[in-house]
């Protein structure tokens, strides 16, 4: 099986122009080795997000969010969709959350100056699950509350049209830093492809994540991602979609989230005719009617320029 390793998975941005890693076939299982946000950085809780203590730290943007790639997929070309499959993601034995002055809402807050007026790390231990490994294990949040580790990448895409955009705060209808909760395994993740090979990169993998990730990072781990991908082709996505086992969602960024939550709806609306055949008026009667119909706000931080990430979500058993 081929794989990119974690000492080649150091790039910092989505760049059209970058050698391929790899070269893969349609449904050919390969894996990937990533690093956690901040490259290693953080192992015990001392190891604080000060940015002169942090590599990269001294660089505009700061160098964090390390992905794979690219990696060619033969017979992608401009004008398909790549649907990548997620098959399984294995986290490390610990993942971690940073959080102190100028960061995240309470970065500077008054009201709660523990949050503001020190760093602090927080590092969580994984414990494998039926499994044997931490794709099912648990994460230890502290002595009292643990949950299911559910991993997913928070930052994948493929190279976009003509700019080069960084891992950082890159985000756009190819992909980037998005953070979606619902980018994992069991579902199939699609994308417009801009270039010859559609150059995918990814990494960022978190070991699980609230919604809007309220402080900037999650519990950010170093993990190996076993993936394969399929070639969807002469249509184009006009942004990431993701079809899960039961449900599609329908994701855009922006900011307001106002914006972002209505494009990603209309977008919805689109693909419910273009798809499955739903008269335009139908659908848009169907998401203002169905009490199942969802807005996931899966990132909402106020770091850099990133927009704020919205899906609009529709089980699959209205569209039959």
């Amino acid at each position: 099986m081929q794989r990119i390793i974690r000492d080649q998975a150091k790039k910092f941005a989505f760049d059209w122009r970058d050698e391929p890693l790899l070269r893969v076939r349609p449904s050919e299982t390969f894996e990937v080795e990533t690093w956690d946000a901040s490259v290693g950085y953080f192992q015990t809780s001392n190891d604080k997000a000060m940015p002169g203590k942090r590599p990269g730290f001294d660089r505009n943007p700061p160098l964090v969010n390390p992905i794979a790639g690219p990696i060619f997929v033969e017979g992608a070309e401009r004008g398909d969709t790549l649907a990548i499959q997620i098959e399984s993601i294995t986290p490390e034995p610990f993942s971690w959350i940073a959080v102190g002055p100028r960061r995240g809402p309470l970065g500077e807050s008054s009201r709660f100056p523990d949050c503001s007026s020190e760093y602090t790390t927080k590092i969580f231990k994984h414990t494998p699950g039926p499994s044997g490994t931490t794709r099912d294990g648990t994460l230890h949040f502290s002595d009292k509350i643990s949950w299911p580790i559910t991993p997913f990448i928070g930052t994948i895409g493929t190279a976009p049209d003509r700019e080069v955009t960084t891992s950082n705060d890159g985000q756009g209808d190819w992909g980037g830093n998005l953070d979606i909760r619902d980018v994992c395994p069991g579902n199939t993740i699609l994308l417009p492809v801009w270039h010859p090979g559609a150059l995918l990169s990814l990494g960022d993998v978190h070991a699980s994540q609230g919604d809007t990730e309220f402080t900037g990072t999650a519990a950010e781990t170093q993990s190996t991602v076993r993936l394969k991908v399929d070639v969807i082709k002469g249509k184009r996505v006009p942004w990431m979609r993701i079809r899960k086992p039961s449900s599609i969602v329908s994701v855009y960024a922006y900011r307001p989230l106002e914006v972002a939550v209505e494009t990603a709806t209309i977008n919805l609306i689109e693909w419910l005719v273009s798809d499955y055949g739903f008269k335009p008026v139908d659908a848009y009667c169907l998401v203002s009617t169905c009490p199942d119909f969802r807005i996931n706000v899966y990132q909402m931080c106020k770091i850099g320029k990133l927009s704020y990430v919205a899906g609009a979500e529709i089980p699959t058993r209205y569209l039959t």
